[in-house]
């Protein structure tokens, strides 16, 4: 069977992904003073950074419409047997509900899922599903796999901006207030797909000790195969993170990843996160 795969710009693109003919983003839509730009089209990381320090409103961003799924959808199931669409946490966006409206308008088979997840491990889950596909698998395998493994997400995300978290409104008034005035920075953890104040922490150095200590929690708990180091904007330090999680995790491979832009919009160009799954 030829299945396509679908997804959303929170995700992390390498090489593999990118230049795969099975694979379709649709990009999610940044709004900075009236202005729109397209995720990963139209606006890349670097100059929306360079446009949020002169910004007169908070910048918003949305997901794709229910059109554009729609449309793409359409097109798609003159050419394969199934699609497979996968999206950022139903949790942080209404990505997910609005590809399952159109998927409903749609007479084909479409399986949607809530990666519960967002950027690289994302990305990691399709891999995995692509695999499944290609060793024979059927698209109701690869689907399960991916349910499966999922579940045993971890991650972690040092916030390089709490004024960026409380303009784009993921913070209310009186931590940014309590944060900003305390130089403290959130450790964010998404957990089932939502976000949650893991730790309050004064420095990076106490933010990159505390993730050793959650991969040496989590790797009690089964395997960890690979981890994966998330950056705003700025691979130097997340450079120095691998450095240092490699010294204390010799044997777990360790790659970073870009958050993109739309992301980076909410957590700020100095973000870090950390991610990986518990495998059994």
């Amino acid at each position: 069977m030829k299945i396509a795969w679908v997804t959303d710009s929170t995700v992390c693109l390498d090489e593999e992904l990118s230049s795969h003919p099975d694979l379709y983003v649709l990009p999610m839509t940044i709004l900075l003073d009236e202005e729109e730009y397209l995720d990963g089209v139209t606006l890349g990381p670097v100059e929306l950074y360079e446009k949020l320090k002169g910004l007169k409103n908070a910048p918003k961003s949305s997901q794709p419409s229910v059109g554009s799924f729609v449309e793409l959808y359409s097109k798609l199931k003159d050419e394969y047997d199934s699609i497979i669409s996968i999206h950022v946490s139903s949790h942080l966006s209404g990505t997910y509900s609005t590809a399952v409206q159109a998927a409903n308008m749609i007479d084909h088979p479409i399986k949607v899922i809530d990666s519960k997840i967002l950027s690289y491990p994302l990305s990691y889950l399709i891999k995995l599903g692509m695999k499944v596909i290609s060793d024979g698998g059927s698209s109701e395998e690869a689907v399960e796999v991916i349910g499966d493994l999922l579940k045993s997400n971890e991650t972690y995300v040092l916030v390089g901006s709490i004024e960026q978290l409380h303009r784009s409104g993921r913070m209310n008034g009186l931590q940014f207030f309590i944060g900003s005035f305390m130089n403290i920075k959130p450790i964010i953890s998404i957990s089932d797909g939502q976000l949650l104040v893991k730790e309050k922490v004064r420095s990076g150095k106490k933010g990159l000790e505390k993730m050793a200590d959650y991969i040496k929690d989590s790797s009690d708990k089964g395997a960890i195969k690979e981890i994966f180091i998330l950056y705003g904007l700025h691979d130097e330090e997340a450079l120095k993170w691998k450095n240092n999680i490699k010294v204390m995790f010799p044997v777990v491979k360790c790659s970073i990843h870009p958050l993109g832009a739309v992301i980076g919009l909410h957590a700020g160009e100095h973000t870090l996160g950390i991610s990986w799954f518990c495998e059994s």
